[in-house]
């Protein structure tokens, strides 16, 4: 096995002795020379794994050799060794990009540490977290078998997010694939719950209903308006649980944290049903009375999100807050982002301001249809990554950046998320049958009842009934409605994509955060 090769640079590498034959035995091989000039001379001979480097030698200062060794190869690991405390000297060094800065007098362990963190710490975390991970895994499949509540499910879905972001980076790729496996399992038991419980949340008032997409404004958001902070509503459209704990950090630099909650997305999980409930805070059925030319079903040609504003109006005033000054918008572009930077003061003026940010949808509806995104996209940890790269860069981020200057409360949320689909399920519907591929509806749907679940009274669940004979049938965990005719192309083609409407953790537990300005 070949030996790791270290520079040493210090003009007193005499003294040093003790600390390289602790190292040597450790099973590094050491070259050192006393000066700066010297070490640059062996850096062009040859490459070194790591190089310890004291600050203060005659001749060429370390902070001189330091940016002439990152010259000749900006990849070298350095660690820098002084006697000197002065905060100048460590900004300086961390400036030059210093792997490490280590304060003389040095014991052995401190060098080992360092040298083990920069050039092993990958591999000792992955190490860790694969091991820390299979201590829980027994813990979580034994909790997925229970019979557990939604907020249970909720956190079941919470802890299998939090392994898988903590595996997307290890070495060990076996322990991805024991995840997948086991979050397919809680997906198939998850939709065994719903298709058990669904109807009763809806029917039995003693059932032990959660939070749903209809109650979010009137339990979670109205009593944020009594407070005396400006509240800030943004919905970033289909924005699953692991999207939002990756964009996370980057708005704790702003905001502190002050609720995570989750709730349950009603079915379909798509945005006509789920984004317009939370808007007018009722459901499907009853916004489709109460407001007959405003809502829209799936046979009409209207675009069916047209009218959230008038309905959370409405919504607003039915709990006697229609004389508070809130403003609507609803970002569909990029212009429409850059519109929104430039408005932020304007906004300060109201005290609810309402957000509607529609890209995280556009990025899964561009994967399906564009090779380049599927490319940049390819599994669940690139998709959230870029995810984060289209926020980092974002004007929305940057509107929050202007809003994080003030004092507000801000609240984060979506209307549904989206799971990657891989097994295409059969079924038949007439010509008004809905294009969603995790639901459909029409009269006289023709499927294998055990590959889907099957709501065959809508009233039940207060969904339309655009037919007397109409149903409603969902797709769970991975699973995808294809037709028979061209089935084996539409089966291809839509493999591997992102989609909402059905059943699966990914789109029914969804998240509502609030957070300070700092």
């Amino acid at each position: 096995m070949t030996k790791i090769q270290l520079l040493w640079a210090d003009d007193e590498i005499d003294l040093l002795k003790p600390h390289i034959l602790f190292l040597t035995g450790k099973g590094y091989e050491l070259t050192t020379v006393t000066n700066g000039k010297d070490a640059l001379e062996e850096c062009k001979k040859r490459s070194f794994d790591a190089i310890l480097l004291d600050e203060n030698m005659p001749g060429i200062s370390g902070l001189e050799t330091l940016n002439q060794i990152k010259g000749i190869n900006p990849d070298t690991k350095v660690i820098m060794i002084t006697k000197s405390e002065e905060e100048s000297i460590m900004e300086d060094a961390i400036g030059s990009k210093i792997d490490d800065y280590l304060i003389k007098p040095v014991n052995p362990n401190q060098i080992l540490l360092s040298l083990k963190k920069i050039l092993d710490g990958k591999q000792l975390v992955s190490e860790k977290t694969t091991s820390n991970y299979m201590q829980e895994f027994r813990q979580i499949g034994m909790t997925i078998q229970d019979k557990l509540k939604f907020q249970e499910w909720a956190e079941a879905y919470k802890k299998l997010v939090f392994w898988e972001l903590e595996l997307q980076n290890s070495q060990d790729k076996s322990m991805e694939e024991i995840l997948l496996s086991q979050k397919t399992e809680a997906n198939n038991n998850f939709a065994k719950f719903i298709e058990k419980n669904y109807v009763n949340f809806f029917v039995k008032p003693d059932a032990d209903a959660p939070l749903m997409s209809n109650n979010i404004m009137k339990r979670n958001v109205f009593p944020l308006l009594d407070q005396p902070d400006p509240v800030f509503f943004i919905l970033i459209d289909n924005l699953r649980f692991d999207q939002w704990k990756t964009i996370q950090p980057e708005l704790a630099t702003i905001f502190n944290l002050q609720v995570e909650e989750t709730y349950m997305s009603i079915l379909p999980t798509a945005t006509h049903y789920c984004r317009n409930s939370i808007f007018s805070g009722l459901l499907p059925s009853e916004m489709e009375k109460r407001f007959p030319n405003l809502w829209q079903n799936e046979e009409d040609e209207e675009g069916k999100n047209m009218h959230e504003e008038e309905f959370l109006q409405a919504q607003l005033n039915t709990f006697n807050r229609k004389d508070i000054k809130t403003s609507y918008t609803k970002i569909t572009t990029f212009d429409a982002g850059r519109d929104l930077v430039d408005n932020v003061n304007n906004l300060f003026k109201n005290k609810f301001n309402i957000i509607v940010y529609n890209f995280v949808d556009i990025i899964s509806h561009a994967r399906t249809e564009m090779s380049v995104i599927r490319e940049l996209a390819d599994d669940e940890a690139a998709y959230r990554s870029l995810t984060l790269s289209w926020f980092r860069h974002s004007p929305l981020f940057e509107a929050l950046q202007k809003i994080a200057e003030k004092k507000v409360k801000l609240v984060i949320t979506t209307d549904h998320g989206s799971v990657r689909v891989q097994n295409p399920v059969k079924i038949i519907g007439d010509k008004n049958t809905n294009s969603n591929l995790r639901y459909k509806t029409a009269k006289n749907l023709a499927f294998d009842k055990e590959e889907a679940f099957e709501i065959k009274h809508p009233q039940d669940v207060s969904l339309p009934i655009l037919h007397m004979s109409s149903t409603y049938a969902f797709a769970r965990n991975n699973d995808f409605f294809a037709y028979p005719n061209n089935y084996n192309y539409y089966a291809n083609y839509y493999r591997n994509t992102f989609q909402h409407g059905g059943i699966s953790m990914e789109e029914m537990i969804v998240q509502f955060v609030v957070m300070q300005s700092k």
